[in-house]
């Protein structure tokens, strides 16, 4: 069978980029993708892979404002030929999974989420980019209408959904109507070792972006003075938290993965506010014995054994995470370190593997 990959674009090494490493891995096939960033590449599996990237790869400014163009994106993506290939595997949160295929193809989409901004986080979107009102809201929400219509049609060029979550899977029968099998994502689990000498500190980490609620951690933490709070990232909301932070929260901006790694093997907690389509770095914590304090949304209520690996909180807000903390505080000796990263261990990398490998035998056998 000849296989080709498609992936929407590769500028970062993110959680989804994660998912393509594994199934790179398991075929080795040309992937074809709307952008590169060579750069962001360097000392990946990906540096030295054949990447066949769209037009939009030629515009201006192309690698790092790649969002700018949005509307050329389902043109870009049904502009490359996979005519040659039997299977298409597609890696999608944007608009891979809306490759042209034919008849006699086989195309598996493991979807990360349907289009964010297009469907749940809509208003959201218009809010945080300013464009509730005016000529250019009028032009954004033309654009994400059509982005919508054309998502929604896309989905039946796929043969069968593979979702990284029930929440996840869920998502995907609402906006498309379609069913899908759920695999759990790859974690490198193997990367963390148990630290079970726990300090007085609470951690958390994450690109500081609105959605990701780092402001909220931060809040709760300014009203707890007498609780340390550690916080790790970067990104267009650093300065906001910055200000928002008290003497006992420490920001520490981007910091390589040993040092993050570090901080998460010795953390009495990870704390997770954002409402996540499944969430690498919870699981990541855990593999480290870290409880993990989480938002009860999303995949973290997936991964997070509530009274046993850590606890959920109810609502994205200040009072109910500060609850949820105090809680923790009378409650911390019941969580064992080892049973924590057992947990974990439900989500590595061989795991991802074998079930995406034989999910993918299974229908090229029915298939063909």
């Amino acid at each position: 069978m000849r296989v080709a990959l498609v992936h929407d674009w590769l500028v970062t090494l993110a959680g989804a980029e994660k998912v393509l490493e594994s199934i790179y891995e398991l075929y080795n096939s040309p992937i074809y993708t709307l952008v590169k960033n060579e750069e962001k590449l360097k000392n990946s599996i990906f540096e030295k892979a054949d990447i066949r990237t769209s037009f939009i790869q030629k515009l201006p400014k192309a690698k790092t404002k790649y969002r700018s163009y949005l509307p050329f994106f389902p043109l870009a993506i049904e502009q490359f030929d996979l005519s040659d290939y039997d299977v298409i595997l597609s890696s999608s949160h944007a608009v891979a999974k809306g490759i042209l295929t034919n008849a006699n193809q086989l195309h598996i989409c493991y979807c990360h989420t349907p289009i964010r901004y297009a469907w749940d986080l809509y208003h959201s979107y218009l809010k945080e980019s300013k464009l509730t009102e005016g000529i250019k809201s009028f032009i954004a929400r033309l654009i994400l209408h059509y982005i919508r219509i054309w998502d929604y049609t896309t989905s039946n060029r796929v043969d069968y959904f593979v979702a990284n979550s029930n929440y996840i899977a869920k998502r995907i029968k609402r906006v498309y109507g379609r069913d899908s099998v759920v695999i759990y994502p790859p974690v490198d689990v193997d990367k963390f070792e148990v630290y079970t000498n726990k300090e007085e500190f609470y951690l958390t980490a994450s690109r500081m972006v609105p959605y990701k609620k780092m402001d909220l951690v931060v809040d709760a933490f300014s009203r707890l003075p007498d609780k340390k709070l550690i916080v790790i990232g970067d990104g267009p909301d650093y300065s906001k938290i910055k200000k928002k932070a008290g003497k006992n929260v420490e920001i520490l901006g981007y910091q390589p993965f040993e040092v993050l790694k570090s901080y998460m093997q010795r953390a009495k907690a990870f704390v997770f506010a954002a409402e996540e389509d499944f969430g690498i770095i919870p699981v990541e914590a855990q593999a480290c014995g870290t409880p993990v304090i989480a938002y009860g949304k999303g995949g973290a209520a997936e991964t997070v054994i509530d009274g046993k690996t850590g606890l959920l909180f109810k609502k994205q807000t200040v009072d109910s995470l500060i609850e949820a903390i105090n809680k923790f505080e009378k409650h911390q000796d019941i969580f064992d370190p080892i049973e924590i990263r057992r947990n974990a261990e439900r989500f590595d990398k061989q795991r991802f593997k074998s079930e995406f490998k034989r999910f993918v035998e299974e229908k090229i056998e029915e298939f063909f």
